[in-house]
């Protein structure tokens, strides 16, 4: 069975969930004195209307291929050819940072300029800020 959520709880997600990452949050309510897991604070931060996804966070291949109605491969891709800065998470899972995605947008390599320039301006606003 679940502990209710505590006011004051609720009130530092409310706080900290478009800043800080799950696991952050998790810490900062342990400071203050709550004890919830990970996928606690992801449930309720759900449920309270927010994206689990910090403004300021890292996307994985999938998300931006989605973004920009690409297939996951060809994003994968353009890390492996090192044309996009990402660090590897898993055997075939990258996490790209959004500043690193930004530079990608305003610098691609020549042999994909037209088809970067061909994206919608706003999906890659949505993307980097």
């Amino acid at each position: 069975m679940c502990a209710r959520w505590a006011e004051q709880e609720i009130e530092t997600l409310h706080e900290m969930a478009e800043m800080y990452s799950l696991e952050q949050i998790a810490f900062r309510l342990k400071r203050r004195g709550y004890y919830r897991t990970i996928s606690a604070i992801s449930s309720k931060l759900y449920d309270l209307g927010y994206s689990n996804r910090p403004l300021l966070d890292n996307y994985s291949c999938s998300e931006i291929a989605k973004a920009l109605c690409l297939h996951s491969t060809t994003v994968t891709n353009w890390v492996r050819q090192g044309w996009l800065k990402a660090k590897k998470r898993s055997l075939t899972c990258y996490q790209v940072k959004s500043r690193d995605l930004k530079q990608f947008f305003k610098n691609p390599p020549q042999s994909i300029k037209k088809r970067i320039a061909a994206i919608d301006p706003q999906v890659v606003r949505y993307l980097v800020g």
